[in-house]
Order: structure tokens, then sequence, then C-alpha cells
């Protein structure tokens, strides 16, 4: 199947940016920069992975241990308040906060072409990743370009004009108050140094070179000058001390590569690595409603208002799942730090919840969509995160909790610090971060069937594995619980009364500690190893408490079915088993998916979703439950109320984590490849009469590109990296080609149809009814 190659993915605008969630965001995984697009005054927001705050510190509270029996004790005996003010001594981090992110500066280019201006355009190109501005003064066109090369390391700003000597500006660099000195260099370039705060804090270097042709450069002050050129080329480094020790040297050396190299190569080498990714699956959703072109003739803003105003906009959704991945590709790569709570994006020195890494759900969402959305390798930095995350985890696990193996609360920073943050009962002392960040690695290897990277993989998940051993303790009623722990971040009304969040045995724990087990255990029996340590797990895992139904018809979400304190909240912790786990199954747990369905409907009910992220989470969900139309409902919802001019999302403030949980959402709703089996169009709403998904992939080493017309499968081509049997549920009777055009036979199993696939081999399945 093709795509319509006459249509271009793209986000554009008639007038700049008035205001950062205006500006259109660009990135190669470790600089990123927010491009405004004013016609006098360019402004571009810089950041660079690695600019924290600070340095690393062991926080563990060295009382936390000494006091577990007894916060234990209180808990147990249901005296939570009791409880809640000794942990709020005895187990929070020491400070109690970990370190934050910081925005690396601001660069402007003020141009002396100033005017009334016409025909402006604005817009980022998501097929080939990049920002454009266009516009006329007098009878001159303008145009700028601006991208990040992942290649040249360096971000790259042209500036053109279609008349001779008509670009001249000045360009310098600021970041607030937090400079320690600029400096000239060569008469054609400008460096900022910083230093990014507290006693052990890095040093930061930002520098800004200009290749022009024609015209004249030099520096004057602090500023980089240009005259009369006709078309300038700047080019932007940056560097921390966290990976160079020269920060100045590393950042010439950088503008000199790139220097070296023509403005026209290094957009076609920044393009060609950008579509290697990017180009790799396709979405068109059709339906209903206004004309595909004449909608892709208005800027994005009117598109998102028309559909703020209640209107269908079919090509917006699968322009929002671009997106998503267009970010993705731009915040997370090998060799960078993985994306934060605002990627690689934040304007403000003290961000809010320090855009850093919370993981007790919001770095594992930004996550979700990169092994279905056929970007495998974006995964690798928040590996490298979790093997960073190691050493501490241990240390807290040791000191805090007597325990063996590694630990992590619901926050961490560049330095892996695993120690609680904050000083809240709702989510401080929750012990599962690392257990649930493991899961990524089997997540990886579901869809690769990589068994070199399970094979390295397996003692980190181990060893997340073996804390549990030594932390679980017994409840009255014969389980193995958590304790102390709560249910993020919601509370709930006690036996007594009173609002608590310390408890015991939260639902959500003893799911991620089963999938946690399970997978362990399944990895032990694939590699043949740890028999002793396979059965210890499977003793454990059946003595976790089972999932239950409460007095509503809900998932229970602590181990007594106590009221919540707000039965909205945006976390929805007890359907971890839902999404992003499996154990909830609409086929084979029906009575738990049937009260998994009324806990989405109570949390809606009393004003759950408000949040981006968490209207994301319930799109997912909905979508394992088969529920279509709800799903829509709820990507309509959250283009409504939680997503910013520039299709960011809005927690509010913007958090990436909603963007990368929509595009996840939207693969969920075209299909799903959990508990063994791919399921084709399990959650396609009414509307979305055709379409097709190209390139997206499936558990199991499988890419398939889906096509359907009248909401049923016309032809699904599907290739299997692995040689893996392969179980698709599908509605149509079908026919299967193999790659010899020969009709391979199959067979129907509890409603899949079941065929043995060849390691490479491509299979055309088309529809007979």
């Amino acid at each position: 199947m093709s795509s319509d190659v006459s249509r271009t993915a793209k986000l554009w605008y008639k007038q700049p940016a008035s205001k950062w969630e205006e500006a259109l965001p660009v990135g190669n995984g470790r600089i990123g920069g927010m491009v405004f697009g004013n016609v006098e005054t360019e402004h571009i927001q810089l950041n660079e992975d690695s600019v924290w705050y600070g340095g690393p510190r062991d926080r563990n509270n060295k009382d936390a241990y000494s006091n577990l029996n007894e916060i234990r004790r209180l808990i147990f005996e249901e005296r939570i308040d009791e409880a809640s003010e000794l942990a709020m001594m005895a187990l929070s981090g020491t400070p109690e906060s970990q370190r934050h992110y910081q925005p690396l500066g601001d660069l402007y280019i003020d141009f002396d072409n100033k005017g009334d201006y016409q025909d402006y355009k604005r817009e980022l190109n998501l097929d080939n990743g990049t920002v454009r501005i266009t516009y006329s003064i007098d009878d001159t066109k303008y145009t700028r370009e601006i991208f990040v090369s992942a290649i040249e390391q360096v971000m790259v700003i042209r500036l053109e004009a279609d008349k001779s000597s008509k670009i001249s500006f000045k360009s310098y660099l600021r970041r607030e108050k937090y400079i320690e000195k600029i400096e000239t260099i060569n008469n054609d370039s400008i460096i900022l140094s910083a230093h990014c705060g507290g006693e052990k804090g890095m040093m930061l270097s930002a520098m800004v070179s200009a290749v022009s042709d024609g015209g004249r450069i030099y520096t004057l002050g602090e500023n980089l000058v240009v005259e009369n050129a006709d078309s300038v080329t700047l080019i932007l480094s940056a560097k921390t001390e966290y990976r160079s020790i020269d920060i100045i040297e590393a950042c010439v050396d950088d503008i000199k590569k790139a220097e070296s190299i023509s403005y026209n190569t290094l957009l076609r080498r920044h393009i060609k690595d950008y579509q290697n990714m990017y180009n790799r699956m396709d979405i068109s959703i059709e339906g209903d409603g206004a004309n595909i072109k004449e909608l892709d003739s208005l800027p994005t803003d009117e598109r998102l208002q028309r559909v703020k105003d209640g209107l269908d906009d079919f090509g917006l959704i699968g322009l929002y799942f671009q997106f998503g991945r267009y970010l993705m590709i731009s915040c997370s790569r090998p060799g960078t730090l993985p994306s934060n709570l605002q990627g690689v994006w934040n304007k403000d020195m003290n961000p809010a919840w320090d855009s850093k890494y919370t993981i007790n759900i919001n770095t594992e969402m930004n996550y979700w969509p990169v092994e279905v959305c056929n970007l495998a390798e974006c995964h690798i930095p928040l590996f490298d995160h979790i093997e960073k995350m190691r050493k501490p985890g241990r240390e807290t696990a040791r000191i805090m909790y007597g325990c063996s193996g590694f630990v992590a609360h619901h926050n961490t920073d560049i330095w892996g610090d695993t120690a609680p943050q904050d000083m809240y009962s709702g989510c401080s002392y929750w012990p599962m971060g690392a257990a649930w960040l493991c899961l990524h690695l089997w997540e990886h290897y579901s869809f690769s069937k990589d068994i070199q990277f399970l094979r390295r993989s397996y003692g980190t998940m181990k060893e997340a594995a073996e804390f549990f051993i030594d932390f679980l303790i017994e409840d009255k009623k014969g389980n193995l619980v958590t304790c102390p722990s709560s249910s993020p971040e919601n509370g709930y009304i006690s036996k007594k009364g009173e609002k608590s969040w310390l408890c015991s045995g939260p639902s959500m724990d003893s799911q991620i500690i089963y999938m946690l087990f399970k997978q362990c255990i399944e990895t032990s029996k694939i590699l043949d190893m740890d028999y002793e340590f396979r059965k210890t797990l499977e003793g454990m895992r059946n003595r976790l408490p089972k999932i239950k139904i409460g007095r509503y018809g809900q998932i229970q979400e602590w181990s007594e079915d106590y009221e919540e304190i707000d039965p909205g909240h945006r976390h929805i912790s007890h359907l971890f088993a839902l999404y992003p786990g499996d154990i909830i199954n609409v086929r084979y747990t029906k009575k738990l998916a049937e009260a998994a369905k009324k806990t989405i409907e109570r949390r809606l009910t009393h004003g759950g979703g408000h949040t981006g992220w968490s209207r994301a989470w319930i799109i997912n969900m909905w979508a394992r439950l088969e529920e279509g139309e709800e799903a829509y409902t709820n990507v309509m919802e959250l283009l409504k109320t939680s997503t910013l001019p520039n299709l960011f999302d809005n927690h509010p403030p913007f958090q990436i984590d909603g963007n990368f949980g929509g595009t996840a959402g939207i693969a969920e709703m075209l299909i799903q490849s959990h508990g063994g089996e791919i399921n084709l169009l399990p959650a396609l709403p009414g509307k979305w009469h055709n379409g097709y998904i190209r390139g997206v992939r499936a558990r199991g080493g499988f890419t398939l590109d889906i096509q359907w017309h009248n909401n049923r499968i016309t032809d699904v081509h599907l290739k299997s990296d692995c040689g893996e049997i392969c179980r698709i549920r599908i509605k149509n009777d079908i026919r299967i080609y193999s790659k010899d055009n020969m009709i391979k036979p199959y067979t129907i199993n509890d409603g899949c149809i079941e065929f043995m696939t060849k390691k490479g081999e491509e299979y055309l399945l088309t529809a007979t009814s």
C-alpha cells in the first residue's frame, strides 16, 4: 500500500508566535529549540538535555530503616496519621528535593529589514523535520529555515532573501541573569558561558557562528553583526561538563565541522537522517465531513479551534499522531538523555515539577508509543537511564529498607537519584518506580524478540525483583504486600473517617509486581537459567493480592474498599492491569474488564481526564476495552481541552507525556498485540470509515500495513522479522498470500487465524468478504 505523497504533514500558521505555547519545536535529542518566527526579532528559546541544576548527592534518609517496622505497625493498626507523620520525617529524602532541569538560554536575531510585512507563513514540516518562515517586506521575499542536526550535533538557521544584500542583523545570546560571561571568537562567533548553579553545578556553553554569502560579519560587544549579506547560515552548538571536559573547545569543534559543509549538504544530511526514522510510518484517516484538502488549507490553530467548537477533523488526528512521532525523534535519540516532563523544551529556570523524570506514570507514558510506532531506538535513552539508576537504587534499598536489589520512588533526575522526592504521602513513599521502568525492557524484547538484548537486560529486571523478595510483608490476610506505599496520587477515607494516603498493598503495586515477576520468570525460562530464583518468584507471585471488584462495581484501588478522597482523580493507578499492563483482558477476564469500564466511567463522571496525560491514558484504556466510540470521544476531548496552539499537550502547564500518550492511544485503537495475538482495528470508531496505517509494529517482531474501507479491513501487508507464529484476530474472512503469490494455509483457533512465518518473509492478507 502506498501513502498519498501529495499531502505533506505540516503545522502552519499565518502569524508569528505571540507566546511560548505557540512557538514551534525543533530538536535532535540533545539540543532543543522553540522557534517564534517574529519578523523584526527572531527568538529561539534553547535547551540542552544535560543542563541540570547542581550535582549528584546522597539523599538517602539514614533513619529510614530503623523506623520502618514502626511505620508498618502503625499502618497495619490503621493509625495512618501517626504513620504518615513518622514517614515524613524518617522516609523523606534528605534534603527532600532532587535536582531540576533548566533552560540553556535564548538566541535573538534583530533584523534591520523592518516595516509592514505581507504573505507571512510559519510552518513545521513533519516530513523533513524543519521549521520554515516566509514573508515579504516591500518587494523582497525573506525565508528562514531552522533545524537541529543529529549528524553534526548543531542547530542550523538559514536566512535568505530573493534580492541581494538584503540580510542585515545583530544576534545575541541571553540566559536571564544566569550568565558568567559572553565572549567573541574570530570576529564571527559569540559564546555564552554559565554555571548551572549549586555547589557542584556544571558549566555550560552555547556558541553561535555566522557564515555569509556576501556582506560583512563582525562582532561588537556581545553582538554578532551581519551587514548586507545575500544569505547567512547561523550555526549554534551547546555543551555542558556532563559530557565534555573543555566545553568551549567542544563547541568550537562542532561549529568548525559544520562550517566546513555547505548549507545544502547540512540540510540534505539532516533530512536523510531524520526521514530514516520518520518515514517508517504513515497514517490516513477519512470519514464524513469537510473535504480533506479544504482542511489542509487551513492554518493549524484554526483547525484546532474548529475541533474545540465541536467539529470533526480526521486529518488533524493523523497530524497529531505524526507530531507525536516527530517529538519523539526530536527529544530521545541514542546517546542522549531520556525525554523528561517537557521532552527537551523547557523555558523556566524553576519549571513545574522540576521538569525532571516523574516515574509514577509520566516518564513511562513518554515511551508508550516508541515500539508500536516503529521508533524502537528512541527507547535506548530510557534503558541507559535505568542502568544509571541501579547503583544509587542499591544504596537506597540497602540504607533505607535493609533490602537487596534496587529501588526507586516516584521521581528521578539526571544522576539517577532514587531516594524519595517531596514530602507527600500520596506519592513520595511509593517504592515502585524502578519496577515499572524495568517493564519497558521486556516490552522492547516482546516487539523485537532480540534475545541478546534480553540477556543483557535480565540482570536489571532480576535486581528490581530482588528488592521485593526482601521488601514484601505478609498482611493479616496472608497476602504479600508493599508497606508503606500509596496509590499514586489519590487518597482514601479510612475506617476512622480520616483522609489518608499512606497504606499497605495498593492495587497498582501488586499489579506491577505481578508483571515484573512474570517477566522475570519468562526470561529465566527463555534463557534457561536461574531455576531456583524462578521458583521463588512463582511462589511469591501466587501470594500477591488478587484484583478485586469494589462496591460500585469498580476495580478496587486499595486493599480495602475505601471511598476515594477524589473520585475524579487524574491518576487511575488501579487500572495499570488494563493498560499498560495486560492482566485485564476483554476476552479472558470479562468481569474485570466490565469493572474497568465502570472505573473509568466513575472517574469521568467526577471530572477525571482534566489533565492532558490523564486523558491520553483514558484513550488507551478505552482502546484496550475495544470501545472505539469512547476512545474517539476522548481523542476529541484531548484536542479540545488539553492541546495548545502548537499542538503541545497541556497539563496545564505544558507536559509532553500527553502528546506521547495520545499518539500511543491512536495506535492502540488501530492495532493491539498483547495477550499473544495481533488484533486489527480493535477500537475503530464508526466515523473513521476509510484509512490506512503503514509501518506499525506488533509484538512478535511483525511490521504491518493495514488498510480499511467502510470500517472493514480490505488488506494487510505483514512482514515477519523473526519467523514467529502469527496469530491475528480479524473480523473478515481472508486469504493469505506468501511472497511467491501462493495461498498460504492457516488454522483458526479461539477466533484467531494462525500461521507459521519465515524470518524476513512478507505476507499479504486480503479480505474475501
